[in-house]
This record gives C-alpha cells, structure tokens and sequence, in this order.
C-alpha cells in the first residue's frame, strides 16, 4: 500500500500509565503511546509481567482506571460511562482468549450467536445466517448443531473466534488465542485472524508468546517493564 493511502488510524494510545496499588503503588504502565491503523495485524510481545495483558485490557475499555486517553473510530473512550462502554464494546469489539469461554450446554451455532442476540441489530433469523457465515469463513458449519462440550481444544477456538466476528467488529482482540493450542491448530489460528484483516479490512491486535505467530502479521510492538521498547517491522498492509 502507497504511503498516500494509509489506512486510517482505527485506535490510539497517548501517554497511558497505569499503577496497581496493591500492596504499594507501583506503575504497570509507563507513558504508553502507539497508534493502530486499519486492516492492520499487530502483536505485542514481551516477557511474561512486561505489562502486555494489562495494556490489552485497557485497549478493550474493560479496565478504566489509568491515566491517559485511549480513542477508537475517531471516538475517545476515555472517560465515559461503564454502559457506553459496554454498548461500544459489543458493537466494536470480538475477544478471543487463551481459553475459548464457550457454554458447554449450548450448541456452536448458539455460542456464535450471543453476542448478536444481544447487540440486538438484526432479527432472530437473520443473526442465524450470520453465524453461519462465520462458521463456514472458520470451517466449523457442519459443526453448527452440536454441543460445544463435544469439540476439540481446536475446533472450540475456532467457534469462539466465528462468536468474535459476529458483530463484525472493528478489531479483534486476542489474548495469547493460540497458547493452548498445538502448532496445527495454532497455524489454522493466524491463517483465519490473517484472511479477515486482509479480507474485511479488520484490525488484529493479539498479546502472544509466540514469535511465529507475532512474526507472520504486519508489525509487533515488543514490550519490556511497562514500556514500548520497539516499535517493530512495519510491512505495508496489503
């Protein structure tokens, strides 16, 4: 992509600090300031305590209580209310974690169609279509109508990542989404968050331990005692 049609900026971080206080104040974060533009695939490595978790939970509006200002589609979020969060998040948002949080006792179709139902956008019928779309992209449909309990490790991440982009969010977030999976799985993973951020224009912004999977995106923000210390390899987003 030509300098002259960078993507626009999707998220930014300007001068984030957070301090945990318990048992004595101590600073988590450290004048954190990045941008983030669309379509773009991000990892942010680090070792383990480096502040990575931390700075993700913040991206994702769950954490408020740090100084500095977070913006995402132009909007600053720093700020408002816990139910605007939450709406905005909803709306904007997908998760996909370590631990794919899917309930047992329901179906893959019905897990994949929560988040929709409760976005409340589309009719009944519709957010149906919708999550059989996300299955067919991660190649879970035959799986539509079985319980989630009765999948493997694999296949469970991959219906929480269809459950993710449901309400085709503006960015993805993941938290180490493959550090329980085996290095099939965990490629079959990077190839789906790669497709929608190439496809659909999507931005992926993932914590990982894992140097294939943050090498093979677009750029990786490596992390070390709370600070940005390398902005990483910027390749142009295609």
């Amino acid at each position: 992509m030509s300098p002259e049609k960078k993507s626009p900026v999707v998220l930014s971080a300007t001068n984030v600090n957070k301090y945990f206080t318990d048992p004595v104040r101590f600073q988590v974060l450290k004048e954190i300031t990045f941008e983030v533009q669309r379509g773009e695939f991000l990892s942010i490595v680090g070792k383990s305590g480096c502040g990575k978790s931390t700075l993700l939970y913040i991206l994702s509006t769950m954490d408020t209580d740090y100084e500095g200002t977070i913006e995402m589609n132009g909007q600053r979020l720093t700020g408002l209310s816990q139910d605007t969060l939450a709406a905005f998040r909803n709306e904007h948002l997908g998760f996909v974690f370590q631990f794919h949080f899917l309930l047992p006792e329901f179906s893959v179709l019905q897990n994949v169609m929560l988040p929709a139902l409760k976005l409340g956008k589309y009719p009944r019928k519709e957010v149906e279509h919708r999550a059989y779309e996300k299955l067919k992209l991660v190649d879970m449909q035959e799986h539509a109508l079985k319980a989630s309990a009765k999948l493997s490790g694999g296949q469970q991440q991959r219906v929480a990542i269809a459950r993710a982009l449901i309400n085709d969010p503006t960015i993805v977030m993941g938290d180490e989404p493959t550090g329980n999976l085996d290095k099939k799985n965990s490629q079959m993973v990077f190839d789906i968050f790669k497709e929608i951020a190439r496809e659909n224009g999507q931005t992926i912004i993932t914590v990982t331990h894992d140097p294939d999977f943050a090498a093979g995106g677009d750029r990786i923000i490596e992390m070390s005692d709370g600070a940005i210390i390398s902005h990483g390899h910027e390749n142009s987003v295609q």
